[in-house]
């Protein structure tokens, strides 16, 4: 799934309020990101703006369901957490699985030569030990380097379905499942790719173990640079696995 996914699509910028599940919110900061888009073009302009409106409806329904989240006072994750993916990928090197990272995961090997990672920002839902004292929403833009403010690695397959997280107090593996990316060219002979992609969690460790099961939604604006590489910009919805209704009405 993911291998025709990137052949068309990869993305930007835009920002979720998770606590407020305000869709106006939501336009603001896609707007804002179309500002840094630096289209000269004004057919371009247009097309991205259309892009991202599509973004802004797919992803509208699924945040005002989610509604408020309130962070777990054990210190755990938020039923629903929101992180950022910013800054250029770069590919992991293959070498032993000895001298790979141990995220304690066993569905992925995170150097056979087909992951490429990039940094890791908190958003909302996170527990403050957690989150540390990086800026909400905060990472780099194209070529700009912010590792101050990141929490841990992403890493995905350009080649393959999987993708793992790395982050304090445990790690995620998942699954690309669906989605949708539409390509925007940046006028400067690169192209945004803008869209929204399912990935279904399928193992984890610490405190993300109650994940399992769940689900995340991406909303992405992965930019591939007129050289060829990727810079990323994509917020991830995620949250834990729903409980059948008939356990939602007996908990009522």
């Amino acid at each position: 799934m993911l291998p025709n996914l990137v052949s068309k699509e990869m993305t930007m910028s835009a920002t979720i309020s998770l606590e407020t599940g305000n869709t106006d919110t939501i336009i603001k900061l896609f707007n804002r990101s179309i500002g840094r888009l630096r289209l000269t073009n004004t057919k371009r302009l247009i097309l991205a703006s259309l892009a991202v409106g599509a973004l802004i409806t797919l992803l509208s329904a699924p945040l005002q369901a989610a509604g408020p989240s309130p962070l777990d006072p054990g210190g755990r994750p938020a039923d629903t957490f929101v992180i950022l993916l910013s800054g250029p990928y770069k590919p992991v090197v293959d070498k032993p699985v000895v001298d790979c990272p141990n995220l304690g995961l066993f569905q992925v090997n995170l150097c056979d030569g087909s992951y490429s990672t990039t940094k890791i920002y908190p958003v909302s839902g996170l527990p403050e030990e957690v989150s540390g004292q990086a800026n909400p929403g905060e990472g780099p833009r194209s070529g700009e380097r912010q590792a101050e403010n990141a929490i841990g690695n992403f890493y995905v397959q350009f080649v393959g379905n999987n993708a793992a997280y790395d982050l304090p107090g445990g790690a995620l593996t998942m699954v690309f499942t669906t989605g949708s990316l539409t390509p925007v060219p940046d006028g400067q002979g690169g192209t945004y790719f803008v869209g929204n992609l399912q990935l279904d969690i399928t193992e984890a460790t610490g405190i993300y173990q109650s994940f399992v099961g769940g689900h995340n939604q991406m909303a992405d604006i992965l930019h591939q640079l007129a050289d060829g590489t990727f810079v990323e910009h994509c917020f991830c919805i995620i949250s834990r696995p729903q409980p059948p209704a008939a356990i939602k009405r007996q908990a009522l």
